[in-house]
């Protein structure tokens, strides 16, 4: 049956469709706010697969038609790779979604989002999050829904619900936020340096805002939802798990208490080995069984160490930072380099400099758009001791280097203060706990060892939660078993001031407000510790950029000028720049940019230029070249494409009766410019020059 719901969300309606479009899928439906229009479609096989994971994949896709718009690649169609934006916002609706599946559920799932039109001022990204949620809940996929999700922004200190596009630039907060009926499920984005008491108003702000599309959801899965499909949890072999427990779980409790993670790991693995020959052939084809139960027991005892015996893995307390070490200036020629260890968690960050030719630019639906900023993740499998394929960026990488890049990004210069393209690599060296937090710390040192003026040092923090009904533990500065075992995942960046980003993720249904109070307090306090510690290392900005950096010249030229400068068909720019060894960039209000290696080289250019702009002045002598002679007098260059003419008369105090008498073509002379005449048109003399000289 097709339905049509609408609901008004800040003056613009919100419409949810179904029954109209692609009806073979487990569940459809059409998202529509003002002119933006997102297709959701889920299918989940029938067919379930041997894992112990639940095999879900969202896939969210741009369409250049959305926009009017032909793919501007050779093939001229959506092809390759998703963008990064498509990356993160399938990323965006996988995170809320996935804790809602049943437990056990192992049958494959997926979600795509397909955006049919944009009107460039409503963000897709939400309406597909609703859309996932909405067609998980009328198809017959057991899913614990429905969720709801909307951005929150924040002008002269107004609060509103789906900020359009161009209202993203004067917003000083800009965040998603994804809940339920009752509390939050995920958080998503940034501030420009906000309190934690404004952004916990932002987003109970938008839990607040999002209910009516709860309701939505829920009269739509009245009209158009099926019975959901039958699904019986697996059950536990309860004999074989007391079996396991009474084999392993002192062991287990000794193998936590060791604080290095790898051997901590290897333990483990030990562990599990020595359980599967003890059990020997009479259990050889319950291995997948024996291992749940190993996880199961292996979480359960980790959880009672915090809850029960009120005490962590390795021993600290539950807001207490890991040892933390700062070294920067570790490279010796990359523009700026940091080495930040904090506990088993190391990251390498370098930053180098560049020209505007060397920003970014990515084809949007929205536009072309240009990054004078970019930071890059990258997360080798030596981190974690791992053996595995490299290849290009993860979804996870993505992920982390988009969090990352917004942490940085509130508190860079602007291009009129510091004219360079910034790029920041991040090398995960080892990983235990939040390499994307260790990603933003080395990433502030670097800029800040790179002499680049941010307007202050930014770090990160990782909070994790260990939640049993009222009994509740909020941890500081998680280890990765305490993330894998936990209940949330709460990462927070900013300054001493306040908060630049923030990611949440949690793996049970939802998060109440206190919760959140108290976990974003106690990432301020752990926040500064760790900024403290980088102070340590760097007060500020180094006041001296590297000596490798290029070096910017930047110097305003009559706009007329710029044909001259370029040259037929670029002919003389590309001299100035191979003869120079410098990027010359050059906008159409005359705005000229020289990007040399050394300072040498940035002068030579610069000089070329300005012979190139130089104005002929009255009464200024000037050595110039003869390029033509005529009856009445000879032409003389004494700029680059600067001619004057020295008049018969003009050539000497005596009588001339030949010009040839005097002067030849290609003589160097030296002339002075008499006059200038409105036309352009220049008048020198040579007899005066050669009457100055005496």
């Amino acid at each position: 049956m097709e339905t049509l719901l609408k609901t008004e969300i800040r003056g613009k309606t919100l419409s949810i469709e179904s029954g109209k479009h692609a009806k073979q899928a487990s569940g459809s439906v059409v998202v529509q706010y003002g002119d933006t229009v997102v297709l959701v479609a889920a299918v989940s096989s029938h067919d379930e697969r041997p894992i112990d994971f639940l095999p879900l994949t969202v896939e969210y896709q741009e369409k250049g038609y959305a926009a009017g718009r032909i793919p501007g690649n050779y093939f001229r169609r959506e092809i390759g790779r998703p963008s990064e934006k498509e990356t993160l916002t399938a990323r965006i609706i996988d995170r809320p979604i996935r804790p809602l599946f049943p437990k056990g559920y192992r049958f494959e799932t997926q979600v795509i989002a397909t955006v049919l039109s944009m009107d460039k001022e409503n963000d897709p990204d939400t309406l597909a999050m609703i859309g996932a949620s909405a067609a998980l809940e009328i198809s017959d996929i057991p899913f614990e829904g429905p969720i709801a999700c909307v951005r929150v922004g924040r002008i002269d200190g107004q609060f509103i619900i789906n900020p359009t596009v161009d209202e993203y630039e004067s917003s000083d907060i800009n965040i998603i936020v994804a809940g339920s009926k009752t509390g939050v499920v995920m958080v998503e984005g940034g501030g420009d340096i906000v309190s934690e008491s404004d952004m916990l108003e932002a987003i109970f702000f938008g839990h607040k805002s999002m209910q009516p599309i709860i309701d939505m959801q829920l009269k739509l899965k009245e009209t158009n939802g099926v019975p959901k499909r039958t699904f019986i949890p697996p059950q536990r072999d309860e004999a074989l798990a007391e079996i396991i427990e009474s084999k392993i779980s002192s062991k287990i409790y000794d193998a936590l208490a060791i604080p290095e993670k790898s051997k901590r790991t290897a333990a483990f693995r030990n562990l599990k080995s020595g359980l599967f020959e003890e059990l020997g052939d009479a259990y050889a084809d319950q291995k997948g069984e024996v291992n749940g139960i190993f996880n199961d027991t292996l979480k359960k005892i980790s959880r009672n160490i915090i809850l029960k015996e009120r005490r962590r893995i390795d021993n600290r307390k539950f807001d207490e930072i890991r040892a933390i070490t700062c070294d920067i200036d570790v490279l010796p020629r990359p523009h700026g380099s940091a080495l930040f260890t904090r506990g088993e968690t190391q990251v390498l960050g370098v930053m180098t400099l560049g020209s505007g030719q060397d920003e970014q630019r990515v084809e949007t639906l929205i536009g072309e758009e240009q990054r004078p900023f970019m930071l890059h993740y990258n997360f080798p499998p030596y981190s974690v001791g791992e053996v595995r394929r490299m290849g290009g960026p993860s979804r996870r990488d993505i992920g982390h280097g988009g969090l990352s890049t917004r942490a940085i990004e509130k508190v860079l210069p602007s291009k009129e203060e510091f004219d360079y393209t910034i790029r920041i690599v991040s090398e995960v060296l080892e990983s235990n706990g939040s390499s994307s937090m260790g990603t933003v710390c080395s990433g502030i040192l670097s800029l800040m060892d790179g002499g680049v003026p941010i307007k202050a040092p930014v770090s990160g923090i990782a909070m994790g939660l260990v939640k049993e009904g009222d009994d509740v533990v909020v941890l500081s500065d998680i280890l990765g078993d305490e993330d894998h075992t936990g209940d949330m995942d709460f990462k927070v960046a900013g300054t001493k001031d306040g908060i630049t980003a923030l990611q949440m993720d949690i793996k049970i249904h939802e998060l109440s407000r206190d919760i959140m109070e108290k976990a974003l307090e106690q990432a301020r306090v752990g926040r500064l510790f760790i900024l403290e510690k980088m102070i340590e290392a760097i007060k500020e900005p180094r006041k001296q950029i590297s000596p490798y950096a290029p070096k910017i010249i930047t110097i305003k030229i009559n706009p007329d000028k710029i044909r001259e400068i370029i040259g037929p068909g670029g002919k003389v720019i590309r001299a100035i720049q191979a003869e120079t060894n410098t990027r010359i960039e050059i906008d159409d209000l005359g705005i000229v940019k020289i990007a040399a290696v050394s300072k040498e080289e940035g002068d030579a250019a610069l000089n070329m230029v300005k012979e190139i702009i130089v104005e002929p002045e009255v009464g200024k002598i000037y050595e110039g070249t003869v390029v033509k002679i005529m009856d009445f007098g000879a032409f003389v260059q004494i700029l680059p494409n600067v001619d004057g003419l020295v008049h018969i008369s003009q050539l000497a105090a005596h009588r001339v009766n030949k010009v040839t008498d005097i002067v030849k073509e290609g003589d160097q002379i030296k002339v002075k410019v008499l006059e200038i005449s409105r036309d352009g048109k220049i008048r020198l003399s040579y007899k005066d020059a050669l009457e100055e000289e005496k």
